[in-house]
């Protein structure tokens, strides 16, 4: 399927797709490292996972399970202090959407931010009221990139059957990898943190390197 309008929705992810809140996320990890280790880790470190949910990712530095819900907190508290200031929008993003809705086409947004800060992104973003569809990590039991996120946009779209006629469009392996498990046609996005060799090895059916590219795959 390609450049014949015939998808009945596409799917993105949030962070790293239609978001660009990289510096964000780097300045939440940051403090959160300062505040429960006394240091700072490399960024690359925290790089590598971003898209994975949140509790997931800092459990990889924890000592146990509660340390790493206390760090869950400070990364919450401190994220919901700093949001507005490193939150912006991709080039596009609002006219994607739009486009897409009016040639008949469903939009998602699959993330795993939980809903509040995802909310919060997404108006940010000019994005508020813009998609039919939000799943984020508090709505599921596992996040990407098990399918569950993306199988449940379906779900809520009417369109389970219809996986081969939706597009995942995201940034990193576990979209990818959550899209193609799922059934879904796969975009990988090269304009987020993630580059084209950290995502060759989940084989995306489309590349793309803008986010209006989007559009060129419903002519």
């Amino acid at each position: 399927m390609n450049g014949n309008g015939s998808w009945a929705a596409v799917l993105f992810d949030l962070d790293g797709t239609l978001a660009d809140t990289v510096q964000l996320i780097l300045h939440c990890y940051r403090h959160t490292m300062r505040t429960h280790l006394g240091r700072e880790l490399p960024d690359e470190r925290w790089l590598a996972t971003i898209g994975t949910p949140l509790r997931d990712q800092l459990r990889d530095f924890a000592r146990d399970e509660d340390e790493a819900a206390r760090m869950l907190e400070t990364y919450v508290t401190y994220q919901r202090g700093i949001h507005d200031r490193w939150v912006s929008a991709f080039p596009g993003a609002a006219d994607v959407v739009g486009t897409l809705k009016s040639q008949g086409i469903a939009v998602g947004v699959v993330t795993s931010k939980r809903r509040e800060m995802a909310l919060r992104t997404l108006d940010r973003c000019g994005l508020e009221g813009r998609y039919d569809v939000l799943v984020a990590f508090d709505d599921v039991e596992r996040g990407k990139p098990d399918p569950q996120p993306v199988l449940r946009a379906l779900s809520s779209l009417g369109i389970q059957d219809q996986a081969d006629r939706t597009l995942m469009v995201g940034d990193s392996p576990w979209d990818i990898r959550a899209g193609r498990r799922a059934g879904t046609r796969t975009a990988a996005a090269l304009w987020g943190p993630y580059d084209r060799a950290d995502l060759e090895g989940e084989r995306p059916d489309y590349w793309l390197e803008e986010l209006r590219g989007v559009l060129a795959l419903t002519q």
